[in-house]
């Protein structure tokens, strides 16, 4: 399904294909971790309805992505009938072209035709310093229940490690379509 095609961006559902070149730019752009899998599960995911999963194209090329679960199981606000963006991600040679806002866009109006909340978890660490950014920019603010390590609460004054699943939850109320 296409979502949107303007101004030399298509958004789409995520196919089989996607994943191989995603993953390949990513491992060229340095990033650590990088697995067919999770893309993978998020294709199954949106295959048995739990998800919609979105690729950006820019001139043609896969270039970002985003997906959308409804009604998602964890995190702040799990099983509560509230949307829940994860991984978004936008390549480092396509930035700054309007795609990520765009991706965005996308996912809240999806998430909307579900609930009138939509929230997501923000890694903290200065890899995600664009993404904070933006999410505040973009009316998102924190849930207020601390920050998470995977997908359960931080103890406070335990320790933990400062990588990706380090994360503070977010939120924001959508205008239904």
């Amino acid at each position: 399904m296409v979502f949107y095609n303007e101004n030399n961006i298509l958004i789409r559902n995520m196919t089989d294909q996607d994943v191989k070149i995603i993953c390949e730019e990513e491992i060229k752009q340095g990033w650590e971790g990088v697995s067919e899998s999770k893309y993978l599960k998020r294709l199954k995911d949106q295959k048995d309805g739990k998800a919609v999963s979105i690729v950006a194209e820019y001139y043609g090329n896969a270039a970002g992505y985003n997906n959308i679960y409804i009604n998602s199981e964890r995190g702040a606000f799990a099983n509560q009938g509230y949307c829940e963006i994860v991984d978004f991600g936008v390549l480092v040679k396509y930035r700054n072209q309007g795609i990520g806002s765009k991706l965005m866009d996308i996912a809240e109006q999806i998430a909307s035709g579900y609930s009138d909340t939509v929230y997501l978890g923000v890694g903290l660490h200065e890899g995600y310093g664009i993404a904070q950014r933006m999410y505040v920019k973009r009316g998102y603010v924190p849930d207020g229940s601390g920050v998470w390590y995977g997908s359960a609460k931080c103890v406070p004054y335990e320790s933990y490690g400062n990588d990706d699943d380090l994360n503070l939850y977010f939120s924001k109320t959508l205008k239904p379509k």
